[in-house]
């Protein structure tokens, strides 16, 4: 593999010194830019995107050919594993995803595989490999995965869902097949985030999108005991580097604290958490990723380096920031307002780090 040339991010995560404050944006390669729906187009549809190696690398470079970023994060899905474990996965036109099959008993759930990502994601590693390989070195790679009980949600709802109803009276009326289904899933995702690691992540995420929808003992009870399982399997070094952690729960900044607990390099914000706040409360512990509003994106390019501005502002001098939203880019934001927020980045944050 080639020697690392802008290696921001990695340092930001492990909160070691950096010139200037790393950025990179969740859902970067996405269908704001216009090369990316040209390309969709091509491959005919979502799935068979994330499917198509050369294709899957294609959009993973675009937005570093438009904008200064300091990570890649590979193009898939989160719902790869339930995907890979026979649930049929497609995308129903306005609808989002769905699965032909859903998981609702013991049985459903003795019957699901423990998955890995070389046999039965092959077309995931594939695209890690030909993305690093295409990097050259630029930038680090970042690999993902949806969390267990976010995953859940989708299984056994069958798609997606406003409040997780079914999901969460499955959790609370029968805790031990909801237990029994994510621990299947832990052990899935850690498999699968160190095949991606093995064939060239630098970094991997985590997406809880749907913690923040439990309450609080729910919480720490089906969603972060699993991804603690999960950071504590994973692989902590790799071609002679540290390959951080970074955990994201959407709508969880009350729990940063248990969060910092796991073992992660770092938490992923969304922005209903004040940074600064978040700072303290974490002390040295972890590296913080955030956290601007994306809808901020939709405001003047003026607008959007204020904001830049302030974030850093509240964040503060020193390490353990790395740049980002608070969830990903929206379809409709114009590229050039993204191109804004990632320059005002690049300018405004060196004087937090001399």
């Amino acid at each position: 593999m080639s020697e690392l040339k802008n290696d921001t991010f990695l340092r930001a995560l492990m909160r070691q010194p950096v010139d200037y404050t790393p950025v990179w944006m969740m859902r970067q390669a996405g269908r704001y830019l216009p090369e990316y729906r040209a390309t969709r187009g091509k491959a005919g549809d979502f799935l068979s995107l994330c499917k198509n190696t050369e294709l899957a690398c294609e959009v993973t470079l675009q937005p570093l050919e438009r904008y200064p970023l300091d990570a890649a994060i590979l193009f898939s899905d989160i719902l790869t594993i339930p995907d890979a474990m026979g649930l049929g996965l497609y995308f129903e036109t306005g609808e989002g995803p769905r699965f032909r099959k859903t998981v609702r008993s013991m049985a459903d759930v003795e019957a699901l595989p423990v998955v890995d990502g070389e046999n039965d994601l092959t077309y995931v590693c594939d695209a890690v490999r030909a993305i690093r390989s295409a990097l050259n070195g630029r930038v680090p790679l970042i690999g993902f995965s949806g969390s267990p009980w976010t995953l859940a949600t989708y299984m056994v709802e069958g798609g997606g869902s406003k409040d997780h109803g079914r999901c969460k009276a499955l959790a609370f009326d029968e805790p031990e097949t909801m237990h029994a289904l994510l621990d299947k899933l832990a052990q899935s995702v850690t498999a699968y985030l160190n095949d991606q690691i093995r064939a060239g992540a630098q970094a991997v995420q985590i997406f809880d999108t749907w913690g923040g929808a439990l309450g609080h003992r729910a919480y720490q009870e089906f969603s972060l005991r699993y991804m603690k399982q999960i950071v504590d399997g994973l692989i902590k070094e790799h071609d002679g580097r540290a390959v951080p952690a970074i955990l994201f729960t959407k709508n969880g900044g009350q729990w940063l604290e248990s969060m910092a607990d796991t073992g992660a390099n770092a938490l992923g914000l969304d922005w209903t958490t004040d940074i600064g706040a978040a700072r303290k409360r974490v002390g040295d512990k972890v590296a913080l990723q955030g956290n601007m509003d994306p809808a901020m994106l939709r405001a003047s390019p003026k607008r959007i380096r204020e904001e830049v501005a302030t974030i850093l502002a509240e964040y503060g001098s020193g390490v353990g920031h790395v740049f980002n939203l608070g969830h990903g880019i929206t379809p409709e934001v114009d590229p050039e307002h993204a191109g804004a927020f990632i320059n005002a980045v690049r300018e405004l944050s060196p004087e937090y780090h001399r």
